[in-house]
Formats: structure tokens, C-alpha cells, sequence
């Protein structure tokens, strides 16, 4: 790039009343974060504003290059190139648009990397804070709802949160404030405040995966991270394990939660009504029954279990181990499968699980993309654990583990709520800092 196109793109960010500045890159990573739980629209303008404003004002001196960036960007190459033996390329061109972030950002940051001074912590705490402003909304419009109908379910899982994001992601969002707010060294009121009201919702969602890695967690940070007596830490994390494991075993016995898969279906009501009965399926039937009937419902668990069951024998039946199915297009196997094991037909319950994907992106990706896919989601992975595990970071360390978790139940990475969430903090945490420089940069 040359010097007067760099000057062209200077002289029109200024005409538009901008000029390059390091808060206003800031302000535009922050925006990015602020806009997850809204509608795709808001955060997409905002991925947009980001990556625009980091071409226009870049400099020469600060594009740097780093492998830890690369490996987004060549699983979304991968992505593109599965069109070229997608079994269905209108789908798989249709979801690169909301994977584009896999490339996007990392280029961003490129261009950005020796700019931003500004520190994570302080982005991660502008976040927190208005993820504190998202909670109270929650919380406000669960009152109203249940003073309107009296259904107590509203302050639970999927009816807390709202239909533009489900109870799973919001989970993970509000976790990564609740991680930030635990490790705040020296609180103060409202750094406690931030804290409980993230544990609540974190609770109120009742998404376990999220539960038991924030509860296991947490006892790390009082064991290790925490400046309190030994005694004390060990207490501490005793404590907080037995009582995050009691709200797991409360939400799996009673019945004032909604269950997976049959919330917010209107007709679980009709069913109760003409009194069918349903049989829930174990997960040895999950794994070995041939044929189900249109009354068998499966929990979370029979579900995912059912679908390893079903790729293990698309693997054994049409081996495409090497490019898999193309990007998005693993659903069309999952639906014949689903014919084939009649887990949808006839049933009102069970027409729901015939275009679920697999809700594991390490299956996920080995079906889409093959062998490679599988293995570039591992590198990120494992980047991310090594990178928090060496920069001793408390926030980081939570982030990775838990992405690890959340990816052995949801295709995380194939929607574009989770992509951005993990490819910008993957971003944010990843990029070593100078070794001279007493601010963190990025």
C-alpha cells in the first residue's frame, strides 16, 4: 500500500469527522462486545465500523503478522473452499456470511496490532458493566411477564431470555462479565454488585455446561488467584463447589425449570391436555435403539448422544473423512438419518430434532470440513488454553476452558453470536504483548 493511498484514506476519514485515533478503535472493539446480545443487524454494523475504520487508518509501521491470527483465517479459507464439494452450496455460501468474522477480525487486528494502547482489562470491564444494564433488563421484563401471566417459568433458561438469543449464549456472555468482575483484585461495592448480579443470571439461565465450568472455576480463583489465608481459599472453594453442584442436581430434579427441548413448545400443553405420555429416552437407547416412536422425547444429553451415534455411522457409511460435507451442509445427512431412525416423523416433539445440528463443534466441524477443519478448531483451541495458561491470566484461563467445555454441547463456532464472541476475545487475549511496554497493546 502506498503512501498516498494511505494519506487518500486519512484525508477521508477526516472529511467524515474522524481522524485515527487509538479510543476510537477501542470504542469500536467495545461496541462489538456491547451489541452480542442484540440482533445480528446492531452487532454486524459494528463488526463492520471495526474493520473498516482499521483499513483506513492504518499505518505501515503497525501491521504485524502473527500465526496466532492465521489460524482463524485458514479455517475460514477451508469454510470457502467447501463449496467446492459442498452437498448443498446455496447453504454453505449462505453461512459464510455469518462465519465472516473468522476472517475479518484477525485482519483487523493485523492492521492494529502495535496501535490500540489501551488495556483488555479496560475493555472487558466497559463491557461487564453494561452487561449489568442487560441483566437488570432481563430481569425487569421477566417481572412484567410474570405479573401479566403468573408463570414463574419466565425468570428460567430460554423464557428469560428473549427469542434473538438463546439461554446457552447469553450464559457464556454474562460469563465471561461474571470472570472479569471475580478477578477485579482490590473490589469495591459495585465490583461486588457486578459479580452477583452476573451469578444470578448465570443461574437464572440454567445452562449447565456454563454452571458447572463458572462453579469449577471459581474454586480455582480462590485456590490460586485469590490474596486470602490458605485456610480460607480452601473453605471458600469447598463451599462454592458444593453449592454450584446443588443448583445443578435442583435443576435436573425438579420440575420448576423448563426442560431442554420442550421449552417453549405450545404443544407440550395440548399433549398434557389429551393426556399422551411421553418416553424419554436413555442414552443407551440414545446410542443403541434402531427405530423410536413419535412419543420419544430426548433430554439434552440422549440428544447429543444420538447424534455422535449417527455421524460415527454416516463415517462407517459413506467415509468422508478427508473434506467432510462442505460448510452447513452435514444437516441434509442429519435429516436422513433422521428418517432413517424415524426420530421426527408423526411426532409433535420430534419434529424439532430433525434439522438440529450436532450441538458439538468438534463433530460439527470433522462433518462439514473433514479431517482439517477438525484439527483447525483444535489448534484455536488449544492456542487459546496454552497462550492463558502462560500469560497466568485469570479472565483468559476461564475464557479458554470454557469455550473448550461449551463446544462438547454446541456447535459454537456455526453461529454467529459464538463465532464473534470467541473470535473476538480469542483476538483480544492472544496478541503478545511487547516486551517493553508497561501497557498492554494490542
Amino acid at each position: 500500500m502506498t503512501d498516498n493511498y494511505k494519506s487518500t484514506n486519512v484525508f477521508l476519514l477526516r472529511r467524515i469527522g474522524l481522524a485515527p485515533s487509538k479510543r476510537l478503535l477501542t470504542f469500536l472493539i467495545s461496541a462489538i462486545f456491547i451489541t452480542l446480545p442484540f440482533g445480528y443487524a446492531y452487532n454486524s454494523v459494528a463488526i463492520v465500523l471495526f474493520v473498516g475504520y482499521s483499513f483506513l487508518s492504518y499505518k505501515k509501521q503497525n501491521i504485524s503478522v502473527s500465526y496466532v491470527l492465521l489460524a482463524p483465517i485458514a479455517l475460514y479459507m477451508l469454510m470457502v473452499a467447501s463449496i467446492a464439494w459442498s452437498i448443498d452450496v446455496p447453504l454453505t455460501v449462505k453461512a459464510l456470511s455469518k462465519e465472516a468474522a473468522l476472517f475479518f477480525i484477525p485482519i483487523a487486528f493485523f492492521f492494529n496490532r502495535k496501535v490500540i494502547s489501551i488495556s483488555r482489562r479496560g475493555i472487558l470491564k466497559g463491557f461487564s458493566i453494561v452487561m449489568c444494564f442487560f441483566a437488570f433488563f432481563y430481569f425487569l421484563r421477566a417481572m412484567y411477564r410474570y405479573f401479566e401471566g403468573g408463570n414463574i417459568g419466565v425468570f428460567f433458561y430460554n423464557e428469560l431470555s428473549t427469542p434473538i438469543v438463546s439461554a446457552v449464549y447469553l450464559s457464556a456472555i454474562f460469563a465471561i462479565a461474571y470472570y472479569y468482575f471475580l478477578s477485579v483484585k482490590n473490589k469495591r461495592f459495585f465490583d461486588y454488585l457486578g459479580l452477583v448480579i452476573m451469578m444470578v443470571m448465570i443461574g437464572l439461565l440454567m445452562a449447565k455446561v456454563t454452571i458447572a465450568v463458572s462453579v469449577l472455576l471459581t474454586a480455582v480463583y480462590i485456590s490460586f488467584f485469590a490474596s486470602v489465608p490458605k485456610k480460607t481459599r480452601i473453605a471458600g472453594a469447598a463451599i462454592f463447589v458444593i453449592l454450584g453442584m446443588s443448583l445443578v442436581y435442583i435443576s435436573r430434579t425438579t420440575t420448576l425449570f423448563p426442560a431442554e427441548y420442550t421449552t417453549n413448545i405450545p404443544e407440550m400443553e395440548k399433549l398434557a391436555e389429551e393426556k399422551i405420555e411421553l418416553n424419554k429416552v436413555s442414552p443407551h437407547e440414545a446410542w443403541s435403539k434402531q427405530t423410536f416412536s413419535e412419543n420419544d422425547y430426548f433430554n439434552g444429553t440422549a440428544f447429543r448422544i444420538y447424534q455422535a451415534r449417527i455421524f460415527g455411522e454416516l463415517v462407517q457409511e459413506e467415509g468422508k473423512i478427508v473434506t467432510g460435507y462442505g460448510l452447513n451442509a452435514s444437516i441434509k445427512k442429519i435429516e436422513e438419518k433422521s428418517k432413517e431412525h424415524n426420530v421426527f416423523e408423526g411426532g409433535v416433539l420430534n419434529q424439532r430434532y430433525a434439522r438440529q445440528n450436532y450441538h458439538n463443534q468438534y463433530i460439527e466441524a470433522f462433518s462439514d470440513l473433514g479431517i482439517l477443519g477438525l484439527l483447525l478448531v483444535l489448534a484455536l483451541v488449544l492456542i487459546n488454553l496454552k497462550k492463558s495458561l502462560s500469560n497466568k491470566d485469570f479472565v483468559h484461563m476461564a475464557f479458554a476452558f470454557l469455550m473448550i467445555a461449551l463446544f462438547l454441547t454446541e456447535s459454537f463456532l456455526w453461529r454467529q453470536r459464538g463465532v464473534v464472541l470467541f473470535i473476538l476475545l480469542y483476538c483480544l487475549f492472544n496478541i503478545k504483548l511487547p516486551e517493553k511496554s508497561g501497557k498492554i497493546t494490542l
